[in-house]
C-alpha cells in the first residue's frame, strides 16, 4: 500500500527540485518530507531520492512512481469532494485567484451568473500574478486560477492541470491623440518602432505578450515608462508620454487625450483560460464556477469584437 501523503511528497520535490522548497510548497518542515520520502523509500525497497551536492535528484524508480501518482492524486481529489458533498450537502466555497482585468471583467460576472444558477456556491477571490496562483492552486490554496499564456502558468498537456480555454484577449495601440496615426484606421505594429513606450512592469505575464508582438514585428519598443494599471497607463498615454498596447479586457472609456486603435495584420493577444488539479473540475461547485466563466468569456468576446468593429 502507498501513503498518498508520500507520493505528494515526492511530487512536490520532483517539481521544485529541493526537499525545502517542497516542505515550504507542503507547509510542513523539511525533516518531515525527509521522512516522508525515506518511508516511500522503504516502501518500494530502494531509494526514491539521491543526493546531489546540496539537493537531490530523483532515482529511477521515482519517475516510475510519477507515472501514476499524478492519476492517484486526481483520484484522492474527487474522493475528497464525494465525502465532503455527502457530509455538507450543499456545494460550498471556492477560492479563486486571477490577474486583476479578468477578476473584474469576467470573475465578476461569472460570480453574478452564480447567484441565479448555483446560489449556494460562495466565491472567496485573491489577485495574483500566474506563476503565483499556479504555486498557489498546486499547493491547495486556492481551488481556480483564471490567467492566460506565460512563462508562469500551467501548460496545456500537464496531467495535474484541468484547464478550460476561454477566449482570446486582443490588444489594441493606444495612442495619443495627436499622433500621426491616431486618426487613421487600423494601425501596423511597426509603425510605433521608434516611439517611447508606457509598458507594463517588468516580468509581469503582460510584458511578455507584449514584448513578443513587438518582436514579431522586427523591433524591441523604447521603454518609457512602466505601469501595471491599465487606467494609469492610458493616462501617461493621454499626457503624451508614449504610446501602448492594451487589451480589450482591460479597456475602460479612454481619458482625454487617447486614441485607441486596432492593430492590422494578426494583433497581438492574451490567450485566456481557467485552470484547476485535475479531478477537482468534477465537484458541483466548481464545474458550476467553470461554466458560468465560460458564459462571461463569450460575451466579453463578442464586446471586444465590438469594440473593434466601432473603431
Amino acid at each position: 500500500m502507498f501513503d498518498v501523503r508520500r507520493l505528494r511528497a515526492l511530487r512536490e520535490v520532483a517539481d521544485r527540485g529541493t526537499i525545502a522548497a517542497a516542505a515550504d510548497a507542503l507547509h510542513l518542515t523539511p525533516s518531515a518530507v525527509s521522512q516522508q520520502l525515506a518511508a516511500l523509500s522503504a516502501d518500494v525497497g530502494r531509494p526514491v531520492v539521491e543526493r546531489d551536492g546540496r539537493g537531490v535528484r530523483l532515482a529511477p524508480v521515482a519517475h516510475v512512481l510519477l507515472r501514476h501518482a499524478d492519476v492517484l492524486l486526481a483520484q484522492v481529489e474527487r474522493l475528497h469532494l464525494d465525502v465532503d458533498a455527502h457530509r455538507r450537502g450543499e456545494l460550498g466555497e471556492l477560492r479563486v485567484a486571477g490577474f486583476a482585468t479578468a477578476l473584474r471583467g469576467l470573475v465578476a460576472p461569472a460570480a453574478a451568473r452564480l447567484r441565479e444558477t448555483a446560489p449556494g456556491v460562495g466565491l472567496r477571490i485573491h489577485e495574483a500574478e500566474a506563476d503565483e496562483a499556479q504555486r498557489a492552486v498546486a499547493a491547495g490554496d486556492v481551488d481556480v486560477m483564471v490567467s492566460f499564456e506565460s512563462a508562469g502558468a500551467p501548460r496545456p498537456g500537464d496531467p495535474r492541470w484541468h484547464r478550460v480555454e476561454l477566449h482570446r484577449d486582443v490588444l489594441d495601440a493606444a495612442l495619443p491623440s495627436d499622433h500621426p496615426l491616431a486618426d487613421g484606421g487600423p494601425v501596423e505594429l511597426r509603425a510605433l518602432a521608434l516611439d517611447p513606450w508606457v509598458l507594463p512592469p517588468v516580468g509581469w505575464a503582460c510584458d511578455e505578450v507584449v514584448l513578443a508582438g513587438c518582436r514579431a514585428a522586427g523591433f524591441t519598443p523604447v521603454e518609457a515608462h512602466r505601469s501595471g494599471d491599465w487606467v494609469t497607463t492610458l493616462a501617461l498615454v493621454g499626457a503624451g508620454l508614449g504610446v501602448s498596447l492594451v487589451p480589450r479586457l482591460a479597456q475602460v472609456p479612454p481619458p482625454p487625450g487617447v486614441a485607441v486603435r486596432p492593430l492590422s495584420g494578426v494583433p497581438p493577444c492574451r490567450h485566456l483560460f481557467a485552470a484547476c488539479r485535475r479531478g477537482s473540475e468534477e465537484g458541483p461547485a466548481l464545474r458550476a464556477f467553470l461554466e458560468a466563466l465560460s458564459e462571461a468569456s463569450e460575451v466579453e468576446a463578442r464586446r471586444g469584437q465590438a469594440l473593434s468593429g466601432a473603431r
